[in-house]
């Protein structure tokens, strides 16, 4: 699998997340918003490791790279902003709303335009490894992420779920 095709599976599960999230009952979003906040500070530590640290040393992927980063900034200040206790309030839901657009525009516009860029500079070959190496990383990302919460493990299959009692 390369790169490209490993970060699409995360950024599928980010929208399912984030769909979910603005749907769910006030007493579930305790639980969704966290898998959502792990898998995105898990995607975004191994996506900057193994995508955008190669694309910022090349002249042709250093503004684009520079974006995505400050949209990840963006992505985790709102992840802060709804790391409250109560997530049953009006505003909440409002924040939520937004880091769920923030999220799509985030996503569409790398998978359309910042995938373009980075399928022109990377050989096949670093596709493949890049692919393998974010991979191993955003598994171990998510265990440190999730370690950091109870209620939540990693399933068989490397995804964040909830912990079992």
């Amino acid at each position: 699998m390369n790169i490209f095709e490993a970060l699409r599976e995360s950024h599928e599960l980010q929208r399912k997340l984030c769909r979910s999230l603005t749907r769910v009952k006030p007493g579930e979003r305790d639980a969704l918003f966290l898998r959502l906040k792990v898998e995105l500070e898990a995607h975004a530590a191994a996506e900057e490791r193994f995508l955008y640290v190669p694309m910022l040393m090349t002249n042709p992927g250093l503004s684009s790279s520079r974006h995505a980063l400050a949209e990840h900034h963006r992505i985790e200040e709102l992840c802060e902003d709804l790391s409250v206790p109560d997530k049953s309030t009006a505003e909440w839901l409002e924040t939520a709303r937004t880091l769920s657009e923030k999220v799509h525009h985030h996503l569409r516009e790398e998978e359309h335009k910042f995938f373009q860029v980075a399928g022109k500079i990377l050989s096949d070959s670093d596709k493949t490894q890049l692919g393998k190496r974010y991979l191993k990383d955003l598994l171990e990302m998510r265990r440190h992420y999730a370690g950091a919460y109870k209620s939540l493990a990693i399933s068989r299959e490397g995804e964040v779920v909830m912990a079992s009692a």
